[in-house]
């Protein structure tokens, strides 16, 4: 069985979020407990497992997402790896549509640039009280705190960029944090740092409980991201760096409550899985 891995969101190698793609040729799904191994093996913030559905079932293929720990409801960087993969092996163009168990249908449309729009559900934010421990977790206190809904996440908002990079957290407090929460992980962003830059925002994702100490490049917390700075930047249409190592750059467009992630994809590895 053949096993990829993709850099998403950079259009260069050892860039933006690697993410393990397996194409699987079957009709059912390998046990869980087989592909939760290969994601741990892999030990990317995820791998994607995609299965080919019959014609008219509404998508094209199935799509999961397993972090090293745990299977996640949403991953955007693994959808766009995986979309990637479908057109350079399979030669598969225009829109593809993939069937999620906790997010819908979810299409990604390849562009003749060489660039993949994601068509995610967007991920209202509701402001909230800050947790017990977090203030303890980041080391900063954060000008506001927000929850994302159904995609499980706290938006804490920084002052500016600087104080975004500057952030050494506690991972181990943060695990304790987001476990007794209920929550998949903390984004922390801030806008940048003046107007006509290349970017409109700033953001770093920790999600420690789910074995992914900093994530490279969030496709899913810009869900959230997009919208919340829509709102307050004023233009549909954003484009988001992620400040992690690596860095990555997410373009957004708010949708109503549609949000499209358009980013690249660079294959550094294929391989065959021997088991």
């Amino acid at each position: 069985m053949q096993i990829h891995v993709v850099d998403a969101f950079t259009d260069r190698p050892f860039a933006g979020n690697p993410a393990g793609v397996c194409l699987l040729d079957t009709e059912d799904w390998p046990e869980d407990a087989w592909m939760q191994r290969v994601a741990a093996e892999m030990n990317y913030s995820e791998t994607a497992f995609a299965r080919r559905l019959p014609d008219g079932d509404g998508a094209d293929w199935e799509i999961r997402w397993f972090a090293p720990l745990v299977e996640t409801n949403l991953c955007g960087h693994a959808t766009l790896a995986t979309a990637h993969t479908l057109r350079r092996e399979r030669g598969l163009v225009g829109a593809l549509r993939f069937r999620s168990r906790f997010s819908g249908i979810l299409t990604a449309h390849a562009h003749e640039d060489g660039s993949i729009t994601l068509d995610f559900p967007a991920a209202p934010c509701t402001e909230s009280p800050v947790p017990a421990g977090l203030l303890e977790a980041l080391g900063v206190k954060p000008e506001a705190v927000f929850r994302t809904g159904a995609l499980g996440d706290l938006l804490t908002v920084l002052p500016d960029e600087a104080a975004v990079r500057a952030v050494a957290p506690d991972l181990d407090a943060m695990a304790d944090v987001t476990r007794r929460e209920g929550l998949r992980g903390v984004i922390i962003t801030a806008p940048a740092p003046s107007p006509g830059l290349d970017y409109d925002f700033v953001s770093r994702f920790f999600s420690p409980a789910e074995g992914i100490l900093e994530d490279p490049v969030t496709g899913s917390a810009h869900t959230a991201l997009a919208p919340y700075w829509s709102e307050r930047i004023g233009r549909n249409e954003l484009t988001g760096l992620q400040l992690s190592a690596r860095t990555g750059m997410v373009r957004t467009a708010v949708h109503g409550d549609r949000v499209h992630l358009t980013g690249h994809a660079v294959t550094i590895l294929d391989g065959v899985l021997n088991v």
